[in-house]
């Protein structure tokens, strides 16, 4: 991401932000509510096209492309509110992130029932892949509930499996602790460890808890009013001093 810029009614959002992810890596965004943050994941996933710079995935320039397109090139996201149908369970919400890689249309998929037709293959090895995802977030006794009953930690793995379904290489995650206790947010970092070294998912992530941004980011960005305060290493960033004074203040980083 080079130089990126976008304005609101004449308000900077995000103000000549660049980052460089290392494919594989934990990358971390930083900084207070209405820092802008959440407006570079937007214009990351197509929702927001930014006025200037250029945002580079797989050497591509990606501004322009629809939300479809840039899932399709292998990007997922999480939502700071949950985003899931809560009238479906946790195995139907999973299997619509798999959406952009079934092949079978309406058509096909009615002959579902009909043993070794094209859409009751597609639906096995889809199914397979859900599954995966369930055991890797332990969420199996969830597998068949309806999401709106589920609390609201569990609720929060679910959003993070179905964008795991799409089978991304940039995962982004917006404040994927928000709601959850210490014990949910202790097992959050050993999945999101397990994403990055099982998967091989490169991770931009947006966090409030500063614990868990320093246990897990290889990498660090801090902003504030939409402009970058300094970039670094966890231990780089905790010490600088507009960091502590604008953000964590020193009880919580120690």
């Amino acid at each position: 991401m080079d130089n990126l810029t976008i304005t609101f009614g004449g308000l900077v959002a995000v103000d000549r932000v660049s980052i460089n992810v290392k494919p594989g890596s934990i990358f971390s965004i930083i900084g207070p509510n209405g820092a802008g943050k959440t407006t570079i994941f937007n214009c990351i996933s197509g929702l927001y096209k930014p006025d200037s710079g250029a945002i580079f995935f797989k050497g591509e320039d990606i501004i322009g492309l629809k939300p479809h397109r840039i899932a399709q090139k292998g990007i997922s996201r999480t939502f700071q509110n949950i985003e899931l149908f809560s009238r479906m369970t946790v195995m139907e919400n999973l299997m619509l992130g798999r959406h952009i890689h079934m092949k079978t249309g309406i058509w096909t998929g009615a002959t579902f029932f009909r043993r070794g037709s094209s859409a009751a293959k597609d639906e096995i090895k889809h199914r397979e892949r859900v599954e995966h995802i369930i055991d890797l977030l332990d969420l199996q006794a969830a597998r068949n509930q309806f999401v709106g009953g589920l609390p609201y930690g569990t609720q929060k793995l679910v959003e993070l499996g179905r964008a795991l379904a799409l089978e991304p290489k940039l995962l982004l995650l917006d404040e994927p602790s928000a709601g959850m206790n210490s014990e949910e947010k202790q097992d959050l970092i050993f999945w999101v460890k397990d994403i990055q070294d099982e998967l091989g998912v490169t991770i931009l992530l947006i966090e409030h808890d500063m614990k868990m941004v320093m246990d897990i980011s290889d990498r660090i960005l801090a902003i504030n009013f939409g402009k970058p305060i300094t970039e670094g290493n966890p231990e780089e960033v905790q010490k600088h001093p507009e960091v502590l004074k604008a953000y964590l203040g020193e009880d919580d980083i120690e």
